[in-house]
């Protein structure tokens, strides 16, 4: 098992380096299984809520939009009061609250945690089937589905160390952060196509180095038999990668969706 020499383990028995190979597989089986779960929770949770705010019957209406979507009460609550600031921000919150106590969670709980995430994360994006068609909102699913499957097989193959690249991509993720949170005020459109573009390529360096840095953490704590860690490891894999294809998908949409 060549593959594990760059992280200190060419020293391993060949039973034992299979081993850690098979488990290496089942782990990255598990986490893309558990993301994908995420991934249907979430549009699933969007597309439900946002069917529920919307009214064919003027009599029921009490917002319309600019593209003549008609919003009942439910709909005016959450898209046009202030509530829509806490729905845009629960993730934000409620990732950093789940990473800070996973370590106290057991295994199955941080599982239910994340799917929880992933609903509040799908009633946090559910306007988009309120702005795009159905049919661009498909196929830009369908783009960044492709997209991430090539980033995170370069990144599980690749010999190329990419962990220089975490510092790099995570202060542009804070950049994007500000930047985004700056054009909600300033409404910007070529700001925001600015914003979109450099999403896109930072979410896709993300996507193929975490897969590497979720690949190489499971050989290292596999080595030293670190099973509590095993255990929740997955699931904090699945978050990143989950969080990887969601940024990059919200991203291309605003250059591949086709609005209402």
């Amino acid at each position: 098992m060549a593959q594990f020499d760059a992280y200190g383990t060419g020293t391993l028995s060949g039973a034992r380096a299979a081993e850690i190979d098979q488990g290496l597989r089942a782990h990255m089986n598990k986490v893309y299984g558990t993301m994908s779960v995420g991934m249907l929770i979430t549009f699933a949770a969007a597309w439900a809520l946002s069917g529920l705010t919307v009214t064919n019957n003027p009599a029921e209406a009490v917002v319309q939009l600019n593209n003549g979507t008609l919003l009942n009460s439910l709909g005016a609550s959450i898209y046009a009061s202030p509530i829509r600031w806490v729905l845009m921000f629960a993730p934000l919150i409620f990732v950093f609250g789940f990473s800070a106590m996973i370590n106290r969670m057991s295994a199955a709980t941080a599982q239910l945690v994340f799917y929880a995430f992933a609903a509040v994360m799908g009633i946090s994006i559910s306007s988009i089937f309120l702005v795009f068609t159905g049919a661009s909102i498909a196929q830009t699913f369908l783009v960044t589905s492709i997209a991430f499957a090539a980033l995170s097989l370069y990144g599980y193959t690749t010999k190329k160390d990419l962990s220089g690249m975490g510092t790099f991509l995570f202060m542009g993720v804070i950049g994007l952060i500000a930047a985004s949170i700056l054009n909600l005020f300033l409404q910007s459109g070529p700001l925001m196509m600015a914003i979109s573009a450099i999403g896109v390529l930072i979410f896709a360096g993300l996507t193929a180095y975490d897969t590497q840095q979720i690949k190489n953490e499971y050989v290292e704590h596999a080595v030293h038999g670190d099973q509590e860690w095993l255990g929740k490891s997955a699931i904090m894999g699945a978050l990143r990668l989950y969080l990887d294809f969601i940024n990059m998908f919200m991203f291309l949409l605003q250059f591949l969706g086709n609005r209402e």
